[in-house]
């Protein structure tokens, strides 16, 4: 591991200077190496004074600052098996006074592990997290590698919504009694929020918010507060999804995709009293992480919705009524293309597991 670190370190400091240019519609974007050599990176978020948090698949999350990367010790102990590992990492709101930061990863639970939400307090000096513990758990996870979700963000109300994938168990989506295939809501302390929709429903678990999910791997807000997803389909019907309280996406009862074997999925692509996508993808991109723009500093941009794709190396922007891919910004920097955010200067960060970097788009010149 001193050996990537290591790495990591020269990489940043020898191609910061070596930024690169991709031509969107907008015009020409700058994209400049923010940290190179790392190692399955799967998110990012940022701490107040330019420093930056990477979580890597294995279980290593890193604090970045002034140039240099280091490894955060505390990290929750995680089954870094298949698609689970260290997965999401969220500085609230309010970091400046708490220090606390939320880490999403696959626990370990006897022979296999479920999606599970920790959080911590970050110490001055970035090197370790304090006062760790687990505030949410998919229990009974199985032992399957993937459909993990898993993602975490802060609600406007100052609640979390957590997505949790289906674990490969498509019936278990529909189970209000099974976690997964859900976006579950809970309070900062692990409590359940007395306005979840599910309370007090015979069998239901009170953490659900909304069912009917396959793999939510990209979770965001829009400036009205509203929680969007983009979800893994099967052979084509990857989707992108509003999410509205206590509704039903549909998996797998409705799909546009297919099963890999050709067959068709649950009883085709609507049925009355389950929600729609907002738009859907055939073939399959792969989606991996979702934002929403401010606008901040491509005004063009304001409320366009941003998805990676790591299928097809590439970042999908996505605007209209109905909601359509209008652009594809594609360079050798956007290969595989796992999480993407807004930094506070309005800038895009983006990390690309094939480079083993996370980029930085700016406007050129």
């Amino acid at each position: 591991m001193l050996n990537v670190l290591i790495g990591a370190l020269i990489a940043l400091t020898t191609t910061l200077a070596h930024a690169g240019t991709i031509e969107t519609d907008a015009g020409e974007v700058r994209v400049d190496p923010m940290i190179t050599g790392l190692d399955t990176p799967w998110a990012v978020d940022f701490l107040p004074g330019g420093a930056f948090l990477v979580t890597e698949r294995d279980g290593d999350l890193l604090y970045v600052a002034n140039g240099k990367a280091a490894k955060v010790d505390g990290v929750p102990k995680v089954r870094a098996s298949g698609q689970g590992g260290l997965l999401d990492v969220m500085v609230p709101r309010d970091f400046a006074t708490s220090r606390e930061v939320f880490l999403t990863y696959s626990k370990p639970q006897g022979g296999g592990a479920g999606t599970a939400l920790a959080s911590g307090r970050l110490n001055a000096a970035g090197t370790a997290l304090t006062n760790v513990r687990t505030l949410f758990e998919a229990t009974d996870g199985g032992g399957a590698g993937r459909h993990f979700g898993s993602r975490v963000i802060e609600a406007r109300d100052g609640t979390l919504l957590i997505s949790v994938g289906d674990r490969g168990q498509s019936a278990l989506a529909q189970d209000l009694g099974a976690y997964n295939g859900k976006i579950v809501r809970i309070n900062r302390d692990g409590s359940v929020p007395s306005d979840n929709p599910f309370i007090g429903v015979p069998g239901a678990l009170p953490e659900i918010w909304s069912l009917g999910h396959r793999n939510p791997q990209g979770l965001g807000a829009d400036p009205q507060g509203r929680a969007w997803t983009s979800e893994h389909g099967a052979r084509g019907g990857d989707e992108v999804n509003l999410i509205r309280k206590g509704q039903n996406y549909g998996w797998p009862i409705i799909s546009y995709g297919k099963h890999y074997s050709g067959k068709r999925i649950g009883e085709g692509t609507s049925k009355p009293g389950l929600e729609q996508p907002q738009h859907y993808w055939d073939p399959s991109i792969a989606p991996s992480g979702l934002m929403v723009y401010s606008g901040r500093l491509r005004p063009e941009w304001r409320g366009d919705i941003f998805v990676g794709a790591l299928k097809f190396d590439y970042i999908s922007r996505l605007d209209g009524a109905p909601l359509r891919e209008v652009e594809q910004i594609k360079g050798a920097e956007t290969e595989r293309v796992r999480d993407i955010v807004e930094a506070p200067d309005g800038s895009i960060w983006f990390i690309s597991v094939g480079q083993g970097a996370i980029y930085r788009l700016s406007p050129a010149g």
